[in-house]
């Protein structure tokens, strides 16, 4: 089933089906469900045609979602990087943004890279 162009799984209930589109959460689900009189507790393929278009016309309304969401994430991101602000320089070097250390714990960000030399012992020949 197709809701706001993205494909939602069928056999779960609707309050964890609508999570799958990007930029909604849970809570945000349940608070659009609400608004939209739906039951949470419904399978997202027993819904009918008018509850999905009020679940639609709610989203359309109130929430960015998506391709315009991801659009606004990256012009943010460029900014900051155009700025040469702190965040947006360590977005360029592609290190965490938000305070973590780095002496150890940024293997995430920086990918599993091992930049210190082990004990600087070779291992021994083996015999031939």
């Amino acid at each position: 089933m197709r809701i706001l162009g993205v494909n939602i799984p069928d056999n779960k209930k609707i309050e964890y089906s609508l999570p799958y589109v990007y930029g909604l959460g849970l809570v945000t689900s349940r608070r659009i469900l609400k608004i939209a009189k739906v039951d949470p507790k419904k399978l997202a393929k027993d819904l009918d045609p008018q509850e999905i278009n009020r679940i639609r016309e709610v989203v359309e309304k109130n929430y960015k979602i998506e391709g315009d969401l991801r659009r606004e994430i990256m012009i943010n991101i460029k900014r900051l990087k155009e700025l040469s602000s702190y965040r947006g320089t360590r977005h360029m070097r592609n290190l965490p943004v938000r305070g973590q250390r780095t002496k150890t714990n940024s293997r995430t960000r920086r990918g599993n890279i091992r930049k210190t030399m082990g004990s600087g012992r070779k291992p021994a020949a083996t015999p031939t």
